[in-house]
């Protein structure tokens, strides 16, 4: 069961380094997928099948293990990192499906993240993430993640070490009539492009991520051309996107699939050579 936890908070006590589900060890920084168990509440069952990041293990004063989790495509996770209620989850060790290296059940297999990008509220800018969100709802080959990165560039950077490829999912102006997707493969050994630790421009993530350490071999984005994107300087917030930009989710999340696939099918191609 979850818990967002109320007075006794401030009573929580360290708990151990290192669990083990299903003889896979889990630690701070370990994926999981989360899966309440039935009849849980309806909060627990919202959260079902979503992948999150452990934060921390505790235990509570019955000595309880539990996992604090953030969700990967909360839109508020950077909350939850830094510990506000409402984005930081507790679930037991047997509510969690490892999604570490240690349990790929196809041991080498490529390692694929499909990034959703952009802030919710600037209108058509939340595409990557509408597209992630749907997504995350599907089953996706083995080795495959999706997550929502949001405006977390540093995150993203970050992550990309772990990946042999990439497929970012955004908005991208470049004139178009609104609703048109792209598929752009940037040079990811661009010289003049400067690093950036805060904001989620894909290219100056990809030259941050190059400073950091590696990136992957391929790097996809899945563009659509916005119609509206209001700035931070606007008053008021749109919250949703536009009919165009809506319409051409279904359309994208073939698109993403499709890549992917292809991806797959060169990675096998080339180590069969």
């Amino acid at each position: 069961m979850s818990h967002t936890r109320g007075y006794w908070e401030e009573l929580e006590r360290p708990g151990p380094d290192v669990v083990v589900v299903d003889r896979v060890e889990i630690r701070r920084g370990s994926q999981v997928r989360l899966t309440p168990r039935p009849g849980g509440d309806a909060f627990d069952l919202a959260l079902a099948g979503r992948t999150a990041v452990v934060e921390a293990i505790e235990q509570d004063m019955e000595g309880s293990v539990l996992l604090a989790v953030t969700v990967d495509d909360d839109p508020g996770r950077d909350l939850g990192e830094r510990r506000q209620p409402g984005h930081r989850f507790f679930f037991s060790t047997e509510e969690v499906e490892p999604l570490t290296e240690g349990s790929t059940p196809s041991a080498g297999a490529p390692r694929i993240l499909v990034a959703g990008i952009g802030n919710v509220f600037l209108g058509d800018d939340g595409f990557g993430v509408a597209v992630a969100d749907r997504l995350s709802r599907r089953e996706l080959p083995d080795g495959v993640r999706v997550a929502d990165f949001g405006i977390r560039g540093l995150d993203l950077a970050y992550a990309l070490a772990d990946y042999d490829a990439v497929v970012m999912v955004d908005a991208v102006p470049r004139g178009g009539a609104p609703g048109t997707l792209y598929v752009i493969e940037p040079d990811v050994e661009a010289e003049g492009v400067a690093p950036e630790a805060h904001g989620m421009d894909p290219a100056k993530v990809l030259a941050l991520a190059r400073e950091l350490g590696d990136v992957p071999s391929r790097v996809l984005v899945v563009g659509c051309e916005p119609s509206t994107t209001p700035g931070w300087d606007e008053e008021d917030v749109v919250a949703e996107l536009s009919e165009p930009v809506r319409a051409a989710i279904e359309e994208a999340e073939r698109l993403v699939e499709s890549l992917v696939s292809q991806l797959l099918e060169s990675d096998k191609t080339a180590t069969q050579r």
